[in-house]
């Protein structure tokens, strides 16, 4: 038997580990799944016989080294902060290694090592990173080998509650990680450049600066920009295209309401509060208000971000308890953000039976025979149910499928890389659309970037 070891049982490990328990008897798997919670590591390999769950804590550095050294691949799962320790190790034991985390430069830096020792370090092989990469390079390429000149590529992807257990006034659910949902945009200004000219938008101005799209089959959406545009030049070969631009997906209104925790001060996460454990949620909003002992926490607020009492963000506000005087934080030293997810949290949690869903879309502005045309790609995919999520099944059977062809060597080029490549994409593309996750195309008529945006 194969042994593939999976560090970190999260979320996104359910749809992962699934996918290889199933490919088991054919491949000849042993799925290892190891976590600081035994339980958990537990739960999701489901007692399979070609399974073993065992306690893995990462900063416990025999132990995971002794995990890894008995692996014939290993795949990270963790937090992207912690894929360093367990990529030396794999350095140090010749292991091949998938993550579906951004390459961080301490990673980058591995590179000429694990090359000279002919490893696969397979990074952003998840939905977004990883399937937005492939799909992207697919088409990119096929225009190029085509004879056509790119001049524009907009990429927009989203983790939505469906429309079917959409029931709060956000239509919004955490479907991955919310540390990320509450700090996204922030330490730097989104950059990206539109018909040659470059664009900024600092964190304090990102939600009200959004892109309509209308997505034929599923209605309208909004999108915020992502922080780092440019550097997709260089890594999709795009050096001369005039518009470059990348954004993360919502409903409409979501981002307008949201800019008021911005504004507030809510999502801050440099510096504590004090007493937050005994805090209730109407003392943590009147935090940021200023001292007056004549008006309500939520006149003052009103009055402070200039909300109608009949504003539907109001209601969103509302709806959010963080007027209720008996609800505690309940948190020791805590940030405003972690305080703000605590209480996103009480809210937009996926109840068993929710589905939610990934958007993806992808514009693609090209010349070819003095022509300007442009392709539409777009993806839907919907969930199964609060475990195997849209999100699980986007990121964890990429990853798995990747893992597979590294093991049977259909995936050979040696290095820290991401899926950019014909040889990595191709296959991967093609065996995801045995589980529904495939894209649809069209052409429409060239526009160059889309002037529908939101500026206040």
């Amino acid at each position: 038997m194969r042994k593939i070891l999976v560090i970190g049982a999260g979320k996104s490990a359910s749809s992962l580990i699934r996918y290889l328990l199933e490919k088991s008897d054919k491949e000849q798997l042993q799925v290892i799944v190891g976590d600081v919670t035994a339980d958990l590591a537990s739960a999701k390999t489901k007692h399979h016989k070609n399974s073993k769950a065992i306690k893995l804590d990462v900063f416990d550095k025999e132990n995971r080294q002794a995990a890894i050294k008995n692996a014939d691949i290993v795949i990270s799962m963790l937090p992207a902060a912690y894929h360093l320790e367990v990529a030396n190790d794999c350095l140090e034991f010749g292991k091949n290694l998938v993550t579906p985390s951004y390459i961080s430069k301490e990673m980058e830096a591995l590179n000429a090592e694990v090359v000279a020792k002919g490893l696969v370090f397979m990074n952003e092989i998840g939905v977004d990173p990883g399937i937005d990469h492939m799909s992207a390079m697919k088409i990119i390429d096929h225009i190029r080998e085509s004879g056509g000149k790119m001049l524009l590529f907009e990429s927009f992807t989203g983790g939505l509650i469906a429309p079917e257990s959409d029931d709060n006034l956000w239509n919004y659910k955490f479907t991955w990680n919310p540390r990320n949902v509450v700090v996204a945009g922030q330490g730097t200004a989104a950059e990206f450049i539109q018909e040659g000219t470059y664009k900024y938008i600092p964190y304090q101005k990102l939600f009200r600066r959004t892109e309509i799209l209308d997505i034929e089959g599923y209605g309208k959406f909004e999108a915020y920009a992502n922080r780092d545009s440019l550097k997709y030049r260089k890594i999709y070969g795009l050096n001369n295209v005039l518009t470059l631009y990348r954004g993360t997906i919502r409903r409409i209104g979501f981002s307008k309401a949201w800019n008021c925790f911005v504004q507030l001060g809510m999502t801050a996460d440099d510096y504590t509060m004090e007493r937050t454990e005994t805090m209730s949620y109407r003392e943590f909003t009147n935090s940021f208000l200023a001292y007056n002992p004549n008006d309500s926490v939520e006149l003052k607020l009103r009055h402070y971000l200039k909300i109608d009492q009949d504003d539907v963000v109001w209601d969103k506000l509302v709806e959010l308890d963080i007027f209720n005087p008996n609800k505690k934080v309940g948190i020791k030293n805590a940030t405003p953000a972690q305080i703000l997810q605590k209480i996103l949290t009480d809210k937009w949690d996926l109840k068993p039976n929710d589905i939610d869903m990934i958007v993806m879309l992808h514009k693609f502005g090209y010349e070819i025979d003095g022509v300007r045309k442009q392709i539409e790609s777009r993806l839907l995919v919907k969930g199964e149910n609060q475990t195997y999520t849209a999100m699980a099944n986007t990121v964890g059977i990429p990853v798995g499928i990747a893992t597979l062809k590294i093991l049977n060597k259909i995936i050979t080029t040696p290095g820290v890389q991401l899926p950019i490549s014909k040889a990595v994409y191709e296959p991967i593309l093609e065996e995801l659309k045995d589980y529904g996750i495939c894209f649809s195309e069209r052409e429409v008529p060239y526009l160059g970037y889309n002037p529908n945006v939101i500026s206040g």
